[in-house]
Formats: C-alpha cells, sequence, structure tokens
C-alpha cells in the first residue's frame, strides 16, 4: 500500500515537472518570436510561434502574433485564419478589438469593404474610443457606396450572348429581364446604404471626421486616394507592432 502511494507521488510530481517545462518552453519561444519579429526576421518569427500554438492550443496571444508573422511575409489568407482562431479563445476586449481591426486592415486591402466595415464595427464595440478604427470604418464605407458590389448578372449577360442557339427576340427578352434585375439591384444597393448609415449612428460614429472625410473625397480625387492608401497602411503598421 505505501509503495502503491509512493509510486503515485512520484507519477504526480512528474506531470507537475512536465507541465512546468511546458509552460517555460512555451514562454521562451514567445519571447524569441517577439524579438525576431521586431528584428523583422518574420520567417523565423513564425517557426517560433507556430511552436507556442502547438504547446498551447488554446492561447490567443500565440496565433494573433502568428498572424502578424504571416501578413508580414505578405500571406493574408493564412493571416486571416490564425486571426480566426484567436477569436475563439480571446476574452480581453482590447486584445479582441485589435484582432477585429487587423481582419478589417486585410479585408479593406482586398477591397472587400462590407467585411470590412463589420470587422471595424466589431472592433470599436469592444474598444469604442478607438479612433483609428472609426476613421477606417467610415473610409470604408464611403469606399462601398462609391464602388457597389458589382452585378452578378453581368456574367449571366455575357452567357447568354455567348449562346448559340438564342434568337434575336429572346435576346430583347433576355435584356430586358435583366435591366430589371439590374434595376432592383441598384435599389437593394441604395437601401444597404441608407442602413449602413443608420448603424454609423448607432455606433456614435464621430460625424464631425466623416464629414470632413466625404467633403475631401469630392474636392479632390487624388487627395482621396492617398488618404486611402495611408489609412490601409499607417493603422496597420501600428496596430501590426504590438506582439503578446
Amino acid at each position: 500500500m505505501k509503495s502503491l502511494c509512493h509510486r503515485m507521488i512520484l507519477l504526480l510530481f512528474a506531470l507537475m515537472q512536465i507541465s512546468h517545462l511546458s509552460a517555460q518552453s512555451y514562454r521562451d519561444y514567445m519571447r524569441s518570436g517577439n524579438r525576431l519579429f521586431r528584428d523583422s526576421v518574420y520567417d523565423k518569427s513564425e517557426v517560433d510561434y507556430r511552436k507556442v500554438v502547438e504547446l498551447m492550443p488554446r492561447f490567443a496571444q500565440g496565433y494573433f502574433n502568428l498572424g502578424n508573422a504571416l501578413l508580414w511575409q505578405q500571406k493574408p489568407k493564412e493571416a486571416m485564419q490564425e486571426y480566426e482562431k484567436a477569436l475563439k479563445s480571446e476574452t480581453n476586449k482590447s486584445r479582441l478589438a485589435t484582432i477585429y481591426h487587423n481582419m478589417g486592415v486585410i479585408l479593406q486591402s482586398q477591397k472587400q469593404y462590407g467585411p470590412a466595415i463589420e470587422c471595424y464595427k466589431n472592433a470599436l464595440r469592444n474598444r469604442p474610443g478607438d479612433d483609428g478604427t472609426r476613421y477606417n470604418l467610415v473610409l470604408c464605407q464611403y469606399l462601398l457606396k462609391k464602388n457597389p458590389p458589382s452585378d452578378q448578372n453581368q456574367s449571366s449577360n455575357q452567357e447568354n450572348k455567348d449562346g448559340s442557339g438564342q434568337n434575336k427576340k429572346e435576346d430583347k427578352n433576355s435584356d430586358k429581364k435583366d435591366q430589371q434585375q439590374q434595376n432592383k439591384q441598384q435599389q437593394q444597393d441604395q437601401q444597404q446604404g441608407k442602413q449602413d448609415q443608420k448603424q454609423q449612428d448607432r455606433n456614435k460614429m464621430s460625424k464631425e471626421n466623416a464629414e470632413q472625410l466625404l467633403n475631401a473625397a469630392m474636392q479632390n480625387e487624388k487627395a482621396t486616394q492617398d488618404k486611402i492608401k495611408k489609412a490601409m497602411s499607417q493603422p496597420q503598421k501600428r496596430r501590426l507592432e504590438k506582439q503578446w
């Protein structure tokens, strides 16, 4: 009986030691990855961060930092996947806001303004006082209104034009139907724009900043493009340099 009890104690002690070594290892990899990231050695920092999440599968900061390392290697798709993993286990509101902000920057750079808007809104729900995120949100809303999603019916129209079995009467009917669908889509886009404006008011967006942005855009198109590039680069760089 004493022998069995002694073995149990030794086993428990061994497990505690293993757990301690694992925790120490993931911290070492985290520190090494952060140091390499600050030195712009992103490929090697990626290796360290992957070891972190392998040792600590529910460690949100590890996935976030891994996403940053991938993004700085021009791998936005892979970075988004790691950010999404970080969201599943992160509970800190400020960190959640940063994750959503970075996801919004990726989507904005890919001109996916609708999804980017949702990410920025989620970021502001977790950190309402973030002026950088608020500016990006208003900018994306402006860009979405200026460049609405392309009509999917255009591809169908092209297929109809290429079809060899259509006569002139059928082509005219098809064109009329496509035009009706296009008009309907335009009405839906206008309605969506109104809903976005209402949502903007609910989130207490800065009306003054929005007006300044839109007025500048209308006055000088070139200046607007410069603002777009700046908005897509500076906020991203500012946030991505912060490793947890």
